[in-house]
C-alpha cells in the first residue's frame, strides 16, 4: 500500500532536531553500525525520533526526508491497522502520526531518566541505542497512541514484538507518564489498565499485574474483559527487583518498595515498603578430597 501523509508532523520533527542540544547528540553521524529489525516500522521510528543516533543524517538536512519516512511509515501502519478490519485505517494512521512530534518529546525525557537513574550510564546515546528499558518504551509509546485509537491488535503486535527484542512486557494500554525508566528489564510486565505516574523507576523482574480474573457471566470458560485489573502507581516511585505489585490498588506518591516485596493492598504517600524477615543463609564448609 502507498500511503501518502498530509498532516504537519514532518514540520514539528524537522524543527524538534534542530532545537536539541547538549546532552542529546545534535551532530549528524554515520559511524554507528546498522541494527536491522525484523519489524521495519520500529526501524523507522527509530530513525524519525533520534536521527543521530541511528544514521538517518538525510532526516537532519531535507524536511522533505522525513516526510518521505513518514509516508514510508504510514504504509505499513496502514497494512497493520488495516488486516484487523478497520473501518477507517487511513484516519487512524493519520492520527497516530499526527502524535509523533509529542512522543519524540516525550522519549526524551525518558532518556534523561534512564541517564540520571543508572550510574553505569556514560551518555545519552549510550541509552538511545543500548538500553532494553527504551527500546520497550519507544515502541510501547507508539503502540498506545495506536491502541487508543483503536487499532487494539496491531498495537498489541507492536508490543509483542518489543518483548522479544527486551523481554519486557509493556501492554499496549498501559498509561505511563513522562521520565519513565526500566534499569535491566528482563521480565517486567506492566498489565493493560495499570497507570504509571511521572518519574517512576521499576527494575528487573517487576510485575505490574492482576490478582485474579473474573468470570464472564454471559459465557463458560471465559473471563471478563474490558475492566479495571491492575495497579495505580503515582510519580517519584521506585519499585525494586522481583517485586509483585498485583490487583487494582493504588500506590502513592514518593514511595520506595524494596526487592522481592508482594503488595496487594494500597500504599499510602511516602511510604517505604520492605520485606522485613529475610530467610537466614547457612554455610556449610566442603571438604575437599
Amino acid at each position: 500500500m502507498e500511503y501518502s501523509y498530509s498532516g504537519d508532523a514532518h514540520r514539528r520533527l524537522f524543527a524538534s532536531y534542530r532545537a536539541d542540544d547538549d546532552p542529546f547528540p545534535a551532530q549528524p553521524s554515520t559511524g554507528f553500525p546498522r541494527r536491522e529489525h525484523r519489524f521495519e516500522e520500529v526501524n523507522l521510528l527509530k530513525r524519525l525520533f533520534f536521527p543521530t543516533c541511528w544514521n538517518a543524517t538525510d532526516l537532519l538536512r531535507d524536511e522533505l526526508a522525513v516526510c518521505d519516512c513518514l509516508d514510508d511509515l504510514g504504509g505499513l501502519f496502514y497494512a497493520g491497522v488495516r488486516s484487523y478490519g478497520s473501518d477507517d485505517p487511513e484516519g487512524t494512521v493519520a492520527d497516530v502520526i499526527d502524535r509523533l512530534p509529542a512522543i519524540r518529546a516525550l522519549l526524551k525525557k525518558d532518556v534523561e531518566a534512564a541517564y540520571k537513574g543508572d550510574p553505569a550510564a556514560t551518555s545519552y546515546v549510550e541509552v538511545i541505542r543500548s538500553y532494553p528499558g527504551f527500546l520497550a518504551i519507544l515502541i510501547q509509546r507508539v503502540a498506545h497512541a495506536l491502541y487508543e485509537a483503536g487499532a487494539t491488535a496491531y498495537a498489541r503486535e507492536l508490543t509483542e514484538y518489543g518483548k522479544t527484542e527486551t523481554g519486557i512486557d509493556l501492554h499496549p494500554g498501559a498509561e505511563v507518564g513522562e521520565y519513565f525508566f526500566i534499569d535491566h528489564g528482563t521480565g517486567v510486565v506492566v498489565g493493560e489498565t495499570a497507570t504509571v505516574g511521572d518519574w517512576v523507576r521499576l527494575y528487573q523482574d517487576v510485575t505490574l499485574g492482576a490478582l485474579h480474573f473474573e468470570e464472564d457471566e454471559r459465557e463458560s470458560h471465559t473471563l471478563r474483559k474490558g475492566y479495571k485489573r491492575h495497579p495505580d502507581v503515582g510519580d517519584h516511585v521506585v519499585i525494586g527487583a522481583g517485586t509483585k505489585v498485583l490487583g487494582a490498588i493504588t500506590v502513592g506518591d514518593h514511595v520506595s518498595i524494596g526487592a522481592n516485596s508482594w503488595v496487594t493492598e494500597d500504599v499510602p504517600d511516602r511510604t517505604t515498603v520492605y520485606v522485613s524477615d529475610h530467610p537466614t543463609q547457612e554455610r556449610k564448609r566442603t571438604e575437599g578430597r
